[in-house]
C-alpha cells in the first residue's frame, strides 16, 4: 500500500491549483519576452526609419543646390556666346572703319575723343565672366563695376550690371548688389531677365534688412512682371503682409 501512496501524492500534487499557477507564471513571463523583444524590434525600426528620413532630406538640400548651380553655369554659358557673338561683331566694324579711314582723303588733324577699343572691351568683359566662372566673386563684383565705369555705353553694360549684381551677393555685399540689381531692372526693363533681377533685389535687400525697399521692390516687381513666377510669388507675398 506503502508504495503506491507516493505515486499518487505525486499525480494530486501536479493536478492542484497550485501547480496550475506554476505553469500559468512560465508562459506569462514567455509572452513578456517576447513582447519586449517585439518592442525592441520596433524601435529599431522606427531609428532607421528616422535615420531614412533625415539621409532623405539631407540629399534633398543636396539636389536644390546642385540644381541651382547647373542654372548659373547655364546662365554664364549663354552670356559667353553673347560675348563671344559681339567680339566677332566688333571685329568686323573695327576692320571696316579702318578701311573707310584708307579710302578716305587726309584732313586737317583735329582733337578728338579717345575712341573705345572694340576688342579691349570684350577682352575685359570675359575677364570679369572668368572670375566669376572661377567663384572669385569679389574680384569679379570689382571687374564688373571697372567694366560698368570705363564702358557705359558697351551693348554689354546690362549684362555687366546684372552679373556684377550677383557677384556682389555672391560674395555676401549685398548693399551694391541691390544696387545694381535695381538698376538693371529700372534700366533694361524689357530683358528676360529684370523679374530675376528685382527678386535677387529683394534678397539682399533682406541681408540688410532694409524693409521698406523690400515692400517697395514686391510691389514693383508684382506690378511690372505679374506673370513671370517671380511675380507672382511678390503677389503671395504681399498678400500675407
Amino acid at each position: 500500500m506503502r508504495k503506491w501512496l507516493g505515486p499518487l501524492l505525486l499525480a494530486a500534487a501536479l493536478n492542484s491549483p497550485a501547480s496550475a499557477g506554476v505553469f500559468d507564471d512560465d508562459e506569462a513571463r514567455g509572452r513578456i519576452e517576447a513582447l519586449r523583444g517585439e518592442v525592441t524590434e520596433l524601435a529599431k525600426r522606427a531609428d532607421t526609419i528616422n535615420r531614412n528620413q533625415i539621409d532623405f532630406a539631407n540629399q534633398f538640400e543636396a539636389v536644390k543646390a546642385d540644381i541651382a548651380k547647373l542654372r548659373g553655369q547655364i546662365e554664364v554659358l549663354t552670356y559667353e556666346l553673347e560675348a563671344a557673338q559681339k567680339r566677332q561683331k566688333d571685329f568686323y566694324v573695327d576692320l571696316d572703319g579702318r578701311l573707310r579711314k584708307l579710302e578716305q582723303p587726309p584732313a586737317e588733324a583735329k582733337s578728338e575723343v579717345p575712341k573705345v577699343d572694340p576688342a579691349q572691351e570684350t577682352r575685359d568683359y570675359e575677364a570679369a565672366l572668368a572670375g566669376l566662372k572661377a567663384a572669385k566673386f569679389k574680384e569679379a563684383a570689382a571687374a564688373f563695376l571697372a567694366f560698368i565705369k570705363t564702358y557705359p555705353s558697351s551693348s554689354l553694360a546690362a549684362s555687366a550690371h546684372y552679373w556684377g549684381g550677383y557677384a556682389h551677393a555672391q560674395a555676401r555685399d549685398h548693399a551694391p548688389a541691390a544696387e545694381l540689381f535695381g538698376k538693371f531692372a529700372a534700366t533694361w526693363p524689357n530683358d528676360d531677365r529684370a523679374p530675376a533681377a528685382l527678386e535677387s533685389r529683394i534678397a539682399s535687400l533682406e541681408a540688410v534688412k532694409d524693409w521698406k525697399g523690400i515692400r517697395i521692390t514686391l510691389e514693383q516687381l508684382a506690378e511690372r512682371y505679374p506673370n513671370s513666377e517671380a511675380g507672382k510669388k511678390a503677389k503671395l507675398r504681399l498678400k500675407k503682409k
